[in-house]
């Protein structure tokens, strides 16, 4: 059966392409367009699609004001249709926060027409299966005592910063001999040398839901975390806000990664949209590349690309996580990872939005662990103790 798509924007061109790339697709049906929320209201009720996709910068009611009516009185799965700007891109964080799906940037920016086509229709289609639930947000499951590391109700860090602003080291980048830049202080080099740890490197992957399984994650991990790497499937432009959100409710520093970045306890990379992230080892140093090259698994960033990185680079001394999302990206690194004797999680299929990469890494025997989202901060904790 086909999926069914109601379009909303209040661009006739932009309906009119949307349109046209979706109908390609023999899985999708378009069943109506409108231009703004108050004509959406009306063709839902009298259409009943499967899937929304929604501008949100539109008159008569913007489009995050209407997501958040819709998830209230009549939730249903919303892929959002950003344009590639600064503001664009806080508008979609907003949104995946108040219970859109995924997001795709607009016709013609981080896309071709043709990628973009693809990209669309396997969103919508992944949406189509999603279980609509703010999964990362419910429950009561205690974040970590950031002063002795233990698992204790304690305030988040986005509520610790009412009373402070935390002190971060700066990056710091392989230099051309390989060492940490010349110029950093001597204390910056001696934390930031991109050595692991006596305990371990963190690797994890998501896409469908996971930006809210990773904000759940990373605001209950204290700053004494070995190093951790995320991809999260997400287009170019739209990592480095996710990036600095995540970095405003955790007590682990959260950048986007860039090319030559260092490994350092207690700071977390998440992948550049459109790039790979592969992690790299000279000797005892570890460090990202930060590359460009065909999709893998269909995506880029992959989570596959990260998975096989580490475990060639770490092997045991690694703990791989792998999250809600469609497909299977992932699931052969993963295999790949408990082979070299490194530590497996997997999210269950209760607490996923989409249980498509964890299921597949299951299937393939490369899973230690299968827990739920609300276990995985406490499981990572300790796994990652050695």
């Amino acid at each position: 059966m086909s999926t069914r798509v109601l379009i909303v924007d209040d661009s006739e061109l932009v309906r009119r392409v949307l349109k046209q790339m979706l109908d390609r697709d023999p899985d999708i049906k378009v069943i109506g367009t409108a231009e703004d929320p108050l004509e959406a209201s009306e063709k839902i009720e009298s259409l009943e699609p499967d899937v929304l996709t929604l501008d949100l910068e539109m008159p008569k009611m913007d489009g995050l004001t209407f997501l958040r009516s819709l998830m209230r009185h009549h939730p249903m799965p919303v892929v959002i249709v950003s344009a590639y700007t600064k503001k664009g891109s806080r508008l979609a964080m907003e949104a995946l926060e108040s219970g859109a799906v995924d997001i795709v940037p607009k016709p013609g920016m981080a896309y071709s027409i043709g990628e973009m086509s693809s990209e669309l229709a396997a969103k919508i289609k992944a949406a189509s299966a999603a279980r609509l639930r703010h999964h990362a947000t419910e429950g009561h499951a205690p974040p970590i005592n950031r002063r002795d590391h233990t698992f204790a109700p304690q305030p988040t860090a986005a509520a610790g910063q009412a009373h402070g602003v935390r002190h971060r080291m700066p990056a710091a980048r392989v230099g051309a001999s390989g060492g940490a830049d010349s110029g950093a202080p001597m204390q910056v080099l001696a934390r930031l040398q991109g050595t692991l740890p006596a305990n371990r490197l963190i690797a994890i992957g998501s896409s469908t839901g996971g930006t809210q399984a990773l904000q759940y994650i990373l605001s209950r991990l204290p700053d004494n975390m070995p190093p951790i790497l995320i991809v999260q499937h997400m287009p170019e432009g739209f990592t480095k806000t996710f990036a600095d959100r995540l970095n405003m409710l955790s007590a682990l520093e959260v950048k986007e990664a860039e090319h030559e970045d260092v490994l350092a306890q207690g700071r977390a990379l998440v992948a550049p949209g459109s790039k790979h992230m592969i992690l790299r080892r000279t000797g005892a140093r570890y460090w990202t590349e930060i590359t460009d090259g065909p999709k893998v698994c269909r995506q880029k960033p992959s989570v596959e690309v990260l998975f096989q990185s580490v475990a060639k680079a770490t092997g045991k001394w690694a703990v791989g996580a792998i999250l809600t999302g469609m497909g299977a990206d992932g699931a052969q690194g993963m295999l790949s990872m408990k082979q070299q004797g490194a530590a497996t999680i997997a999210e269950n299929e209760d607490s996923c939005v989409v249980f498509g990469m964890p299921k597949e890494a299951i299937k393939l025997g490369g899973v230690d662990h299968v827990a739920h989202l609300h276990r995985i901060p406490e499981l990572l904790h300790k796994l990652a103790q050695g």
